[in-house]
């Protein structure tokens, strides 16, 4: 997999992409786009509501988990080696 320090994409038998991905990178990508599902809803209900409050805090939290998933990405595209993911 690794060839002069560098890793290139494989398939497996099925043709999915198999990449460097440690589970808990893989467990904040996927909760947190469902966590931003979430937080666009409330964002749109505090809007709807006249809620600003509400609102404010469903931003910072989207704001808060596209930074997590962006650090998690580039975490994941930094290894050289590890699992399969």
């Amino acid at each position: 997999m690794a060839d002069k320090g560098e890793w290139h994409e494989e398939r497996d038998r099925k043709g999915h992409a198999m990449v460097p991905a440690t589970p808990r990178d893989v467990v904040h990508i996927r909760v947190g786009s469902f966590m931003l599902v979430c937080a666009f809803a409330f964002a749109v209900l505090g809007v709807i509501t006249g809620a600003p409050v509400m609102t404010a805090i469903a931003i910072a939290l989207a704001v808060g988990t596209v930074v997590d998933i962006i650090l998690a990405v580039r975490r994941q595209s930094r290894r050289s080696d590890g699992e399969a993911g």
